[in-house]
C-alpha cells in the first residue's frame, strides 16, 4: 500500500471525528508514496485514489498517477466538481503495478473549506492609542478578536501590505511535505484562544516616528483569510542626542561624542546600543556598533577628516531589535589654503608680460606638509610647506590675460584637502 499519506501538503487524520479542513476551489491533492515488494525491478507503477462523502459511501470518484516512481511522493487532483463546500469526504491510496493492485490503504478524512471568514478582526491595543501621539520604544501590544464567530482560528498581521502567503510545508527527500504550522511564526500569525475568540499579540514597530499601520485579517482552519482590515496610530519621535566634547571640533582632530537615548526611552524599551555612520569623511563603510551603558549612553570617538564639513548619523537599537529614528549632528571646514600674492591681486590684475611675482600659501587647518597648484590647467607642481606650514611660490606670465591658479593642500597622513581657485588678470 502506498505510506506517507498527504492532503493539502497536510498529514492525512485517520479520526473521523478529527478531518483536516482543507480548500479545494481547484481541486484537492492527495498524495502517497507507492511502493513494491520487487527491490530489483525498477519499473514505474500507478498510483490510484479514491474519495466519497461520509454521508454516502457509494458516491465515489477517482483520481489517477500513472508512470510513478516507487518510493517518491505521487501527487494526483481529485476533482473540484466532486467535492462540496462543507461536506466532510474519506479517501484512499492503492499502488497497482504489472495489473496487480494493493490493498487500499486506511481512509483519510478532510472537510472542505471553499469559503473564507465573514467576520474581520477586532482591535484594541493597551499601550498605542489611535487619537494620541504615543512615546515610542515600547513594543506594541494588540488584542485581536474574532466577537465569537467560530469560523475563525486565528489571526495574520503583518506592518506593510500584501499580507505574506500562508505556506504550510516544505518538500523533503522523497518528496514528502513537511508541515510548518503558521502559528510558529508569531511575528505574523498567532492562534485564537478558541474558535471565535482572541488573541493578544506583542509586535515591534517599524522604526521611526510617525504613522504606523498594522494590517489583519483572521483566519479559518483551511487558513483561508478574511477580509484585511487595519489599526492606524502615531508614534512620537525618538531621536537620541549627539553631542561633541567640544562645541567646535576642529578638522582632522579626534573627538568624542557621548550618545543619548531619547527623554523617556530608556523607561521603556532600553537601548542596548547605537549605530553610528559618517558621511563627508575619507573612509567610507558600513556603520560602526558602539554598545551603550545602563543608562543609554554611550561614547565614540570619530576623527572628522571631510574636507568640507563631516555629519553623524545614529540610531538607537533596543534589546527586542527596535530601532529609534535618526539623530544627526553635523560641521562644515573650510580646509582651502589662503593665497596672496604681492604683484598679482586676487580679483584684480597687475604685473605684465615678464614681470615675476610670487603667491603665498597658508593652511586654514593644523598639519598640512605640502601645496599642490597649478596655472591655467598646466601640468601640477608640488611645493613643500616650511616649519610654519606656509609655502611660497614665483611665477612669471608669458602672455597677458585672464588666469585661474588653483591649488590644495595635503595633509602628513596623505589626505588631499579641498581646492581653491585664485584668479588675477595680467596686464
Amino acid at each position: 500500500m502506498p505510506t506517507d499519506l498527504f492532503n493539502g501538503r497536510q498529514s492525512c487524520s485517520t479520526d473521523a471525528d478529527r478531518p483536516t479542513y482543507l480548500w479545494a476551489g481547484t481541486g484537492l491533492g492527495v498524495e502517497g508514496i507507492p511502493g513494491t515488494t520487487d527491490t530489483t525491478d525498477n519499473s514505474l507503477v500507478t498510483a490510484q485514489y479514491r474519495v466519497w462523502p461520509v454521508v454516502d459511501p457509494n458516491s465515489i470518484t477517482t483520481a489517477t498517477r500513472p508512470h510513478a516512481l516507487p518510493g517518491i511522493e505521487a501527487p494526483a487532483t481529485l476533482s473540484a466538481a466532486a467535492l462540496t463546500d462543507g461536506q466532510t469526504y474519506a479517501w484512499q491510496a492503492q499502488t497497482v503495478a504489472d495489473g496487480t493492485a494493493s490493498d487500499w490503504s486506511a481512509a483519510c478524512y478532510v472537510t472542505i473549506d471553499n469559503t473564507r471568514p465573514a467576520t474581520t478582526p477586532t482591535f484594541s491595543s493597551a499601550n498605542y492609542q489611535q487619537d494620541v501621539p504615543n512615546p515610542g520604544g515600547a513594543p506594541a501590544k494588540f488584542t485581536l478578536s474574532a466577537d465569537g464567530d467560530d469560523d475563525v482560528t486565528g489571526f495574520e498581521y503583518a506592518w506593510l501590505l500584501p499580507l505574506p502567503i500562508v505556506d504550510i510545508a516544505n518538500i523533503g527527500d522523497h518528496g514528502i511535505p513537511q508541515f510548518v504550522d503558521p502559528y510558529s511564526k508569531p511575528t505574523s500569525f498567532m492562534r485564537a484562544d478558541a474558535p471565535g475568540g482572541s488573541a493578544t499579540v506583542s509586535l515591534v514597530p517599524p522604526s521611526g516616528s510617525g504613522p504606523k499601520t498594522l494590517w489583519v485579517r483572521s483566519l479559518d482552519r483551511a487558513f483561508n483569510g478574511s477580509e484585511i482590515t487595519s489599526y492606524m496610530f502615531f508614534v512620537s519621535p525618538t531621536v537620541p542626542s549627539v553631542t561633541p566634547a567640544v562645541s567646535s571640533p576642529e578638522f582632522g582632530e579626534p573627538t568624542e561624542f557621548t550618545l543619548r537615548p531619547a527623554p523617556g526611552l530608556q523607561s521603556t524599551n532600553p537601548v542596548v546600543s547605537y549605530s553610528v555612520r559618517t558621511i563627508g569623511g575619507q573612509i567610507y563603510g558600513k556603520p560602526v556598533e558602539v554598545a551603550a551603558d545602563t543608562d543609554g549612553t554611550a561614547k565614540v570617538t570619530v576623527v572628522l577628516d571631510g574636507i568640507y564639513g563631516e555629519a553623524l548619523e545614529v540610531t538607537g537599537k533596543s534589546g527586542d531589535g527596535w530601532v529609534s529614528d535618526t539623530g544627526r549632528w553635523s560641521s562644515t571646514y573650510d580646509t582651502t589654503p589662503t593665497v596672496v600674492s604681492d604683484i598679482y591681486p586676487e580679483n584684480g590684475s597687475g604685473g605684465g608680460v615678464g614681470v615675476p611675482g610670487s603667491f603665498t600659501f597658508t593652511p586654514k587647518v593644523k598639519d598640512v606638509v605640502s601645496y599642490t597648484y597649478s596655472v591655467n590647467g598646466d601640468p601640477e607642481a608640488t611645493v613643500t610647506a616650511g616649519d610654519d606650514h606656509s609655502a611660497t611660490i614665483d611665477w612669471t606670465p608669458a602672455s597677458d590675460g585672464f588666469y585661474d591658479l588653483q591649488v590644495y593642500a595635503t595633509t602628513s597622513s596623505g589626505v588631499q584637502l579641498a581646492p581653491y581657485d585664485y584668479y588675477f588678470t595680467v596686464n
